[in-house]
């Protein structure tokens, strides 16, 4: 249950990266434009760290410590969510181009 957890926390901190623009990539809006959401998922992640580290939060919540191999599974479940979003993207743009290139034809 940590594991999973832990990849559900993970996977929507990275999501909210994507919610900087609808259509604009991480390369192009960096996270760094927006300090709160930086900010937000700091505590959101130190809030984790906090139920996961504390042994009696750690007890109400059941789940136990991750290892170090267990944060690497997490990480590599968690991030794709970024890349599949910049592959969206990306489409969109290119379809965007191609419909307004056909408009002032």
């Amino acid at each position: 249950m940590t594991l999973s957890l832990s990849v559900l926390v993970a996977t929507e901190m990275f999501n909210s990266l994507n919610a900087l623009s609808e259509d604009n990539s991480l390369l192009q809006m960096p996270p760094w434009r927006n300090p709160w959401l930086l900010l937000a998922m700091l505590v959101s992640f130190g809030l984790h760290f906090i139920i996961l580290y504390v042994p009696f939060l750690a007890n109400i919540f059941g789940i136990v410590p991750l290892g170090p191999n267990d944060w690497l599974l997490v990480v590599l479940v968690s991030v794709p969510v970024v890349l599949i979003d910049e592959v969206l993207k990306y489409a969109g743009r290119k379809r965007w181009w191609r419909i307004h290139k056909q408009k002032m034809a």
